[in-house]
């Protein structure tokens, strides 16, 4: 089995739409469909995790709120934020969910120690952090032995949304970015650096980056569309929910 890679950059993208197709690529892929990697810039949004809690949505604004599968809590993304989808197979990589959560925070740390900002995760408390401020959220989920979903890293972004909720559930819990620590303000140079690290760490004997084009994603030639969602757990969650 060739032991290569894909990372697509998809530019920027509304959430649910790029949701969907990662839902259509991993019931779709077969034992010999190459892993990918999907970075992408989203249109601003919350998401709530399996685990999130309405209440940890503090107060209503425009910005919408859909109601993820993903692992953890509610947070937000939004322009300015580097957003890593991770479609692998882990059973074929012979990865636990663990071993992955880890090399994904490591490969976060070595990342962002290129740029000369010391970071470090939590046992506690999944992502990424620089004294005691979040700067990366991760939230994955397993199908079929394989992993979607993945981590987003604050870049140059504005960071005001964060304070209508308590970031993956934690009250009181302050964010930071890259541009805000002497790091970088641009999204392609710290995407490449992210992959660079994790590629080595995940033991890929080549990785390929096709050219920038959101028509045909995966060997599942799957569209980032507006269509319903086929999953009946794909929800959008509405800010001001009925009784």
């Amino acid at each position: 089995m060739e032991n290569r890679l894909l990372v697509r950059q998809l530019g920027r993208q509304a959430y649910l739409p790029t949701w969907q197709s990662m839902h259509r690529f991993t019931d779709s892929r077969e034992a010999s469909t190459l892993d990918e990697i999907w970075l992408v810039e989203h249109d601003p949004v919350f998401t709530q995790g399996q685990a999130g809690k309405a209440e940890h949505l503090l107060t209503q604004s425009e910005i919408p709120v859909v109601q993820s599968d993903r692992g953890g809590q509610i947070t937000y993304h939004g322009p300015g934020q580097l957003v890593a989808y991770f479609l692998i197979d882990l059973r074929r990589k012979q990865l636990g969910v663990r071993e992955l959560v880890t090399h994904i925070e490591q490969s976060v740390v070595e990342t962002l120690a290129q740029f000369s900002i010391e970071s470090y995760p939590r046992p506690d408390a999944p992502g990424v952090y620089v004294a005691e401020k979040k700067i990366c959220s991760l939230g994955l989920r397993i199908r079929k032995g394989c992993s979607f979903h993945g981590l987003a890293l604050n870049v140059d972004m504005d960071l005001s949304p964060f304070h209508n909720i308590n970031p993956c559930g934690y009250q009181g819990l302050e964010m930071t970015q890259t541009s805000a620590l002497g790091g970088p303000s641009d999204l392609t140079l710290v995407g490449e650096s992210l992959i660079h690290v994790l590629t080595k760490r995940l033991g890929y004997d080549s990785v390929s980056w096709p050219p920038h084009d959101t028509s045909s994603l995966g060997e599942a030639s799957l569209l980032l569309s507006t269509d319903k969602p086929t999953d009946s757990s794909i929800t959008t969650q509405s800010l001001n929910p009925q009784p």
